[in-house]
């Protein structure tokens, strides 16, 4: 292999390296209110009742 293709790939390498982490990076937990979760919640039961009188 050359020089130049060695190059390419640890370009390559490293930027996929580099978004994985700037990924996990980013991802962070984010803190709902009690009011929020509630009506995730109840959001949430709606979309299964339909989805079970669709069947």
């Amino acid at each position: 292999m050359t020089f130049t293709t060695i190059l390419i790939i640890v370009i390559a390498v490293g930027s996929v390296i580099a978004g994985i982490l700037l990924i996990k990076q980013s991802a962070r937990k984010f803190e709902l209110s009690d009011e929020q979760q509630n009506k995730v919640e109840t959001r949430k039961a709606e979309q299964v009742k339909k989805d079970k009188e669709q069947e």
